[in-house]
């Protein structure tokens, strides 16, 4: 496991994304799910991915390439998405080394709550 957290916030993994991956809480902010799916994709967590994925978008399963390797994360936006809000979205640049070499995708992505809990509604 990564000693600090893929997510960019300065805290370990496990005290991190880390606890929220095993269960042992849920995300705040659309943000905090954001950074937490991106540190699930860098840890290979494909059970997070899928239990923080809307039910009407979800896939059957996400297909990790083992080759890619997540490495930071920069949050550039925010709108919504915190405790008092039902809806938020965020863009973000995440970078990863595609067999050793670099890369970059953005995305606009769109959060809402369901039953009480932050869930990935998919990009816009």
């Amino acid at each position: 496991m990564p000693r600090t957290c893929l997510c960019g916030l300065p805290a370990t993994y496990q005290d991190c994304c880390g606890r929220l991956h095993r269960g042992e809480g849920a995300a705040a902010t659309a943000e905090q799910l954001m950074r937490s799916r991106f540190s699930a994709f860098g840890v290979g967590d494909e059970g997070y991915l899928l239990r923080t994925w809307h039910p009407a978008a979800r896939p059957a399963r996400v297909d990790l390439d083992k080759k890619v390797r997540w490495v930071r994360l920069e949050v550039l936006e925010s709108t919504g998405g915190s405790v008092v809000h039902t809806e938020g979205t965020v863009r973000f640049r995440a970078h990863y080394l595609d067999r050793g070499r670099p890369g970059e995708m953005e995305e606009h992505s769109r959060f809402v709550r369901l039953d009480g809990r932050w869930v990935y509604a998919g990009a816009l």
